[in-house]
């Protein structure tokens, strides 16, 4: 984790819904990347369509929303869906299987670094190359 540190003085760290769902379990290796992206006033954002993937019966609502109002929740916009195509495109891979790898084309659209902490690493490397780096949950 040190190493990733220095890294996150821009650009945006972005969850998916294992890094989402490790924040919410108090994960230290999440939180601190967390707190380190905020002390550096790096955005910590997530897809709303996160969100949808991170439900499920034994999610409490009380701690989604608390967790979640700690991060930017950014929506899915039109930029953001044809880049996600061509990224899946790109990677021939299906977007049945991986729509919601949306969180890739969402960190495309930042400058700078940025970083991904996701469960689903090779998928992120596969679609994102080298203009991402991929932290595993």
């Amino acid at each position: 984790m040190a190493r990733s540190q220095g890294r996150l003085s821009h650009g945006v760290l972005l969850l998916d819904s294992e890094g989402l769902s490790k924040f919410m379990a108090n994960d230290p290796r999440v939180t601190g990347l967390i707190r380190t992206a905020q002390a550096k006033d790096t955005p910590v954002a997530l897809s709303n369509l996160t969100l949808i993937e991170a439900w499920h019966a034994e999610v409490r609502m009380d701690r989604l929303r608390w967790h979640t109002s700690r991060l930017e929740v950014l929506p899915v916009s039109d930029a953001i869906t044809w880049r996600a195509i061509d990224l899946l495109r790109n990677a021939n891979l299906h977007g049945h299987k991986h729509a919601i790898d949306s969180v890739a084309a969402t960190a495309l659209g930042y400058a700078g670094p940025r970083i991904i902490v996701t469960s689903n690493a090779d998928d992120m490397n596969k679609l994102c190359g080298d203009r991402v780096r991929v932290v595993g949950a």
